[in-house]
C-alpha cells in the first residue's frame, strides 16, 4: 500500500490523510441489511439479541444494522441469513440506492451489477414496484446476481449477461446506477494491504469514463444517475466527473439525505460524497448527477 499512501498524500491535506490511515488500521464491524420482503426490524432484532449478538442502529437508514461483537462468520450461520432474511452489505455500500431513490414504475438501469447488494435493495426498498435491468458479463457473478436476486424475493429485475457498454442506443432509463469498477482503495485495510500504480488507477479511470459515458447515452434528458466507487484516488472519483462535465451538459446535484452522519473527507466538488473508511464505514465516492 505504500504508493497507493503517496499518492493519498499527495491529493489530501494531513488532517484527511491522517484520518484515512486510522481508518485503514481500523477492525471493520460487520454490517447488514433487513430484507423488508421476508421479514421484519422486530424480528431480526429479536433473533440479535436471542443469539447474543450487541448491534447499533443508523439514523439513516432504518433497514441497516451493524454488529459490534461477532464476525461475518457468526452472521452467516443465522438461519435468517441463508433464507435472504438479511443481507450482508457495508454500510457505504448502502448509500448510493438511497441517492438514486427509485419511484414507482421507474425504469432503472444497475450498469454493473454482481453481486447483486445495491440491486435488491432498490428491489426491496420499492416493493418490487419499479423495473430494473441489471448487467453483469462476468458468467461467474452474473450466476451469483441471479442467485441473490431471487434468494431476497426480488422479483423486479430483468438480468442480461453483457457489459453495458454494448446495450443498444435505443434503450431508454429514468435513472441509472453506475457504481464503476474500481481499485477498491477505499475498502482495504493495514491487515490486507494492496499496492497501486498510477497505471492500474488510470485503466480505472479510463473504464470509468467509459461505462459513464454510455450510462449519458441511455439516460432520458432531464433525468438523474449515480456515479460511485469504492475508491479514495481522485482519478477514479472527481477527475471522472471533471472529464464528463467536460463533454456533455450536467448538473451536480448536492447530495441530501436525511440525517446522514457520514465520516466524510473533503471533495474537491461540492455536493458529492467522499466517504472516509473507518471501523463502521469503507471508502466510498458518491454523486449524484443530472442530464441536461
Amino acid at each position: 500500500m505504500e504508493n497507493g499512501l503517496s499518492i493519498l498524500k499527495e491529493e489530501y491535506d494531513d488532517k484527511d490523510f491522517q484520518k484515512i490511515k486510522e481508518g485503514y488500521r481500523a477492525q471493520r464491524y460487520s454490517t447488514f441489511r433487513i430484507n423488508t420482503l421476508k421479514t421484519t426490524k422486530e424480528k431480526v432484532l429479536k433473533e440479535l439479541q436471542s443469539k447474543g449478538f450487541e448491534y447499533d442502529t443508523v439514523s439513516w437508514y432504518e433497514n441497516a444494522i451493524i454488529i459490534k461483537n461477532k464476525t461475518k462468520q457468526d452472521l452467516q450461520e443465522l438461519p435468517m441469513f441463508q433464507k435472504g432474511e438479511i443481507y450482508l452489505q457495508s454500510l457505504s455500500s448502502m448509500i448510493p440506492p438511497l441517492v438514486l431513490n427509485p419511484q414507482k414504475n421507474e425504469a432503472i438501469l444497475d450498469m454493473t451489477a454482481a453481486p447483486g447488494s445495491k440491486t435488491t435493495q432498490m428491489g426491496i426498498d420499492s416493493k418490487n414496484q419499479i423495473m430494473i435491468t441489471a448487467c453483469e458479463k462476468n458468467l461467474i457473478r452474473y450466476e451469483r446476481l441471479k442467485y441473490n436476486l431471487k434468494l431476497q424475493n426480488v422479483t423486479c429485475c430483468t438480468t442480461l449477461k453483457e457489459d453495458a457498454n454494448s446495450l443498444d442506443d435505443c434503450f431508454s432509463f429514468d435513472k441509472i446506477l453506475l457504481d464503476a469498477p474500481c481499485s477498491g482503495s477505499g475498502t482495504i485495510s493495514f491487515l490486507h494491504p494492496k499496492d497501486y500504480s498510477t497505471e492500474e488507477i488510470k485503466k480505472y479511470s479510463e473504464k470509468q469514463q467509459k461505462l459513464f459515458r454510455k450510462a449519458l447515452t441511455l439516460l432520458k434528458k432531464g433525468h438523474i444517475m449515480v456515479y460511485s466507487t469504492c475508491s479514495l484516488f481522485r482519478e477514479e472519483n472527481e477527475k471522472v466527473l471533471e472529464q464528463m462535465s467536460k463533454e456533455f451538459s450536467l448538473e451536480i446535484i448536492p447530495i441530501k439525505i436525511d440525517q446522514a452522519d457520514f465520516p466524510v473527507l473533503k471533495s474537491t466538488i461540492p455536493g458529492t460524497i467522499l466517504i472516509c473508511p473507518t471501523n463502521e464505514y469503507e471508502g466510498f465516492f458518491v454523486a449524484l448527477i443530472k442530464k441536461l
